[in-house]
């Protein structure tokens, strides 16, 4: 694999894919100005891409509890602790945006527990840690704990549901050696922290 490679697999050309998937990648190159890596990386697989992407969707999608920025942040701390480039990078940017705040994003990047954040929120990646690396020592206390920060049993799920799903997200990334898009980098650069 030489360093310009987006993946270790084979990214089909835009006018190879179905139909679906290069209507949704040219909507995201519309509104974003470029093509994130992860939707050619993925499209490898049509229907691995439909079904990852309609997931995430329903968990990123919705109204929640959680605000976007939030999510962003469980999605950004989860990556780092699974040592993935690319949604670190490119999870970061869309935190730095949604936040309003670099320093923050780039803080939570790092190391969320020394992160400019609430209470609220740590407890919220506190808990999010504990899906990614020890799901079965979740407990009462666990809910109890996230409760006492306002937290639903709704806004529970959607903690543990982007957390296992950015695990999936985390480990094809890594996987296939998906590099991030240069674009990510200057994202959100402009926000004060």
């Amino acid at each position: 694999m030489t360093s310009d490679a987006i993946s270790r697999y084979p990214v089909p050309e835009l006018s190879d894919m179905p139909e679906d998937i290069r209507a949704r990648i040219e909507a995201i190159s519309e509104r974003s100005g470029f093509v994130p890596n992860v939707f050619l990386t993925l499209a490898h697989r049509p229907e691995e891409f439909r079904a990852f992407f309609a997931y995430h969707d329903a968990l990123i999608e919705k109204d929640s509890g959680l605000s976007k920025a939030e999510m962003e942040m469980i999605v950004v701390a989860t990556s780092n602790d699974n040592n993935c480039q690319y949604c670190v990078i490119a999870h970061g940017a869309i935190l730095r945006i949604r936040a309003k705040n670099a320093l923050l994003a780039d803080q939570v990047a790092v190391n969320y527990r020394k992160a400019d954040i609430t209470d609220r929120q740590k407890a919220m990646l506190d808990f999010a840690m504990k899906v990614s690396n020890n799901a079965g020592a979740i407990g009462d206390d666990d809910f109890e704990r996230l409760k006492g920060f306002g937290f639903s049993d709704e806004d529970i799920w959607d903690i543990a549901g982007i957390t296992a799903f950015f695990g999936l997200s985390n480990r094809m990334a890594n996987f296939t050696s998906m590099r991030p898009n240069p674009e990510f980098y200057a994202m959100g650069r402009d926000i004060p922290g």
